[in-house]
């Protein structure tokens, strides 16, 4: 079964923990059964690939990895905040906890 999360694609986050504890990037893609993220210039790896029909030179690509959902905070009003789900005008909305700021 998928877990709910507490960030979606497109959110500004912050990672809290790991090796790349500090670094802030936009979440690009969510794989909900491993619980990773991909974040946007974080957590990169050199890839080896082979020369094809599309890529003929081959040679070594920079890109990112996933990061587990856990070690990520989504930005609210320029600090990291957990978040929490309210109801306003019949809708539910993301807010920052601290700040109460609605996310967009």
């Amino acid at each position: 079964m998928q877990k709910k999360l507490h960030i979606k694609v497109g959110d500004q986050v912050k990672v809290i923990a790991g090796n790349h504890k500090g670094e802030e990037g936009k979440v690009m893609s969510i794989d909900r059964v491993k619980e990773r993220a991909i974040v946007e210039g974080v957590n990169m790896i050199s890839k080896h690939v082979k020369p094809s029909a599309t890529n003929p030179q081959g040679g070594i690509e920079k890109k990112e990895a996933g990061i587990h959902i856990s070690n990520l905070m989504v930005i609210v009003g320029g600090t990291a905040q957990r978040t929490a789900v309210k109801v306003e005008d019949g809708k539910k909305v993301r807010i920052g906890v601290k700040s109460k700021e609605v996310l967009k």
